[in-house]
């Protein structure tokens, strides 16, 4: 699998979409990118890389295993997805999802597979806050490189090893949006904006200082590298250097980072700027350039964006108006338009409904920077041929513009 891996790496087309990203994400003109990103966290994902699908027996080369089998997956969507010539180790970092402030972030999980569930918060009592810990940046060295050369004997011959020893808080770790309302309930979150924000505020900034010491760290220790970078998309620009295997030391202010507020979609402009935009700025100010959004609608809120001096990407999600959001972002920053899956793939496959969709959004956003990126994709009720087509489909429609 890594020799094959390898070659498709090694495919001349990877360097024409690096270019293609790089040009895209400085805001220059190209054709309208296209892009499928999924993984285990969607249910048709556990059925098709799920564990009856894996053939190695030690739980350590399982993991890389499947990454493999995704990423030659990938190769057959025909996306614009870049596919490096290495294959990471993530470095044994201190911190966890679920368990980045020193407290258990509960949730109350249904039967139904890929069912909704319900945050079971630990800070029911401001006093609560009280246990939290501020996540430290710490590697254990020891298992690191012994996960590092147990990789390397089995296909360091093949693909370089690329260890990633950045901090735990990045992207959803960093973006604070995701934590508060893990940490505190979401419905509890909207309340304390009226009835609890002395409280709210002291929360928000010590998470605030907390990702930014644990970034500073980091920093400080040489450990971010150029694969440390996030945008939801494919990190290339003319303005930051090109990601590259094991070259850290690495200022943030020659990184992308990303940056959401999912939880704070039904909130208002004003409250989402004053519990939550104002202690995001600082975080992303430290990177070159940054990425913001991912599934909230923020048609009513780009405006407010324009705060964020290094801001490159604004996300354009299933519930965001379009056309509206392209008057507002023209060619400022790049335009990432997330059509809504159900529509794409996800309840049927209705080429014409696709067709119509994509070129009334391609028509809307007209003269951006535009990419349109299918994620959140839960389903695809069994036939995973659906993405290729409709890469085929949004190609052919982008063509006709």
């Amino acid at each position: 699998m890594a020799k094959e891996y390898a070659a498709v790496a090694a495919k001349p087309i990877q360097e024409e979409r690096r270019n293609l990203w790089s040009r895209h994400n400085s805001l220059k003109p190209t054709r309208p990118l296209v892009l499928v990103t999924y993984g285990m966290w969607n249910v048709w994902c556990r059925e098709v890389f799920g564990e009856d699908t894996l053939q190695s027996q030690d739980p350590f080369y399982r993991e890389h295993e499947r990454s493999l089998r995704i990423q030659l997956f990938q190769d057959t969507i025909g996306d614009d997805f870049i596919l490096e010539p290495w294959i990471t180790q993530r470095a044994a970092v201190a911190g966890e999802w679920g368990n980045l402030w020193g407290v258990t972030e509960g949730a109350v999980r249904p039967e139904v597979e890929g069912g909704a569930w319900k945050f079971d918060p630990p800070i029911r009592e401001w006093s609560d806050v009280g246990k939290l810990v501020a996540p430290p940046h710490n590697i254990d060295e020891r298992k690191t490189a012994h996960d590092v050369q147990r990789l390397g004997d089995a296909v360091g011959d093949i693909l370089e090893i690329n260890l990633d020893r950045g901090p735990v808080c990045q992207g959803f770790m960093s973006d604070i949006s995701t934590d508060i309302a893990r940490l505190r309930g979401l419905e509890q979150l909207m309340i304390d904006i009226y009835e609890s924000p002395r409280e709210l505020h002291k929360l928000l900034a010590f998470m605030r200082d907390g990702i930014l010491a644990n970034q500073a760290a980091a920093e400080a220790a040489g450990d971010w590298g150029l694969t440390d970078q996030r945008n939801q998309a494919m990190v290339y620009s003319d303005e930051t250097p090109w990601p590259r295997p094991n070259v850290r030391g690495q200022p943030r202010k020659r990184l992308w980072c990303h940056l959401a507020a999912q939880e704070y979609t039904l909130i208002s402009p004003a409250h989402h700027e004053e519990f939550l935009l104002q202690y995001q700025r600082p975080i992303m100010a430290n990177f070159a350039l940054s990425a913001y959004g991912c599934c909230e609608d923020l048609t009513r809120k780009i405006d407010m964006l324009r705060s964020v001096p290094n801001l490159r990407h604004i996300a354009v999600t299933p519930r965001a108006d379009v056309r509206r959001c392209a008057e507002q972002i023209g060619k400022d920053y790049v335009l990432s338009w997330r059509p809504n899956p159900a529509d794409m793939v996800c309840c049927g496959f209705d080429a014409a409904r696709i067709r119509r969709i994509i070129r009334d959004g391609l028509r809307s956003a007209r003269g951006c920077f535009v990419h349109v990126h299918l994620k959140d994709v839960e389903t695809v009720e069994g036939d995973t041929s659906r993405l290729a087509r409709w890469v085929e489909i949004v190609r052919d429609e982008a063509d006709k513009l």
